[in-house]
């Protein structure tokens, strides 16, 4: 049976969601598909619903080099993550000349958990040669390195994470907890973040 297209009322909500949006170029001159983790429904949104959404309104408009900043800061497994087969099953829905065109994706903010999901199951969800272009980013600083800030917008709470992971860089391996500022903890000698932050990158 063929799929029922999506109702203009679906497109429109998950367009409020702001968990895709096309803009700006990398320092490469690629197009920029923004995607923020925490946006995703992951509770109420079918994978078929997202991949008939991706085909008809973010598919078409890659149709040269663009390049993926995908932000992790603040996903929880249990609210935003699909789960494995659902990721496998968006990847094998893009479009073959989508993935051609794909040169990299930065992902911002990953955690250990996101760390060794990748390591153990990135080659297996993401076959031709995707994984190889992943690109750990731990700081929006090293963002900059490829996307030049006006040309990419960044949710407030990122910002404050990034300022949280600078603040408290054992977080980054899962260590310390995101609320030690909350309780006082005494700041981390700026030489161990420097280390951490050149460990992680």
């Amino acid at each position: 049976m063929p799929e029922e297209e999506l109702s203009p009322e679906e497109i429109k909500a998950i367009h409020k969601l702001s968990l895709f949006k096309i803009k700006g170029r990398d320092k490469q001159g690629r197009k920029i598909l923004r995607i923020i983790g925490k946006h995703f429904p992951a509770k109420s949104l079918t994978v078929d619903v997202l991949n008939q959404y991706l085909n008809v309104k973010v598919f078409p408009k890659l149709n040269r080099p663009f390049a993926i900043v995908y932000i992790h800061t603040d996903v929880q497994k249990s609210e935003n993550f699909p789960g494995i087969s659902a990721l496998r099953s968006v990847y094998d829905a893009i479009p073959i000349n989508v993935k051609q065109h794909l040169e990299a994706v930065y992902f911002v903010h990953p955690d250990l958990q996101s760390r060794l999901f990748l390591a153990t199951f990135g080659r297996f969800i993401f076959s031709g040669g995707l994984y190889s272009k992943l690109k750990y980013v731990s700081r929006l600083g090293y963002l900059w390195e490829h996307v030049r800030r006006n040309e990419i917008q960044i949710p407030e709470f990122v910002f404050d994470h990034d300022e949280d992971l600078e603040y408290r860089p054992m977080m980054d391996y899962g260590i310390e907890s995101d609320h030690a500022r909350v309780y006082g903890a005494p700041e981390v000698d700026s030489s161990v973040a420097m280390y951490s932050m050149r460990c992680i990158s």
